[in-house]
């Protein structure tokens, strides 16, 4: 996020904590004018910085009781090949690829555990993939 200063990025954080908060609302917690509120979201819609706004719901209320990380080491130069096999499964939530020991995060959600089995066992048979690691998530702390 460069080019952002710090009116940016504590307008981005409000946003993150509530996507709904109105305009005058942010622009008292930011003490700057409504317009000058108005202009900066503008901005950083169009230079892509905000490319949308969501609805976080919590973890009881999605149906998807399991979720995981799991760390993968790909064979050789085949992470590109891995990342569209992952991206084809409905249970991979997201993909991040890192340095280390391991080449690609997943993160993985599933609606019991029988099922979440079944998705382990699908993944770890995608041509590339060399090691898995996984660990469930027992409990969020921030949203």
């Amino acid at each position: 996020m460069s080019g952002l200063d710090d009116t940016d990025r504590e307008l981005i954080s409000l946003l993150r904590d509530d996507a709904r908060m109105p305009v005058a609302t942010l622009a008292k917690r930011l003490r700057v004018a409504r317009g000058t509120v108005q202009n900066r979201l503008a901005r950083l819609e169009r230079d892509g910085v905000i490319v949308g706004y969501t609805v976080r719901l919590k973890p009881q209320v999605e149906g998807h009781h399991i979720r995981a990380l799991m760390l993968v080491a790909v064979e050789g130069n085949r992470a590109d090949e891995v990342l569209r096999a992952l991206r084809g499964d409905p249970a991979v939530m997201a993909l991040h690829t890192t340095n280390g020991r391991w080449d690609i995060v997943a993160e993985l959600r599933a609606d019991s555990l029988e099922a979440f089995d079944r998705v382990l066992s699908g993944i770890r048979l995608i041509d590339g993939i060399a090691q898995t690691e996984t660990s469930i998530l027992l409990s969020t702390h921030k949203l």
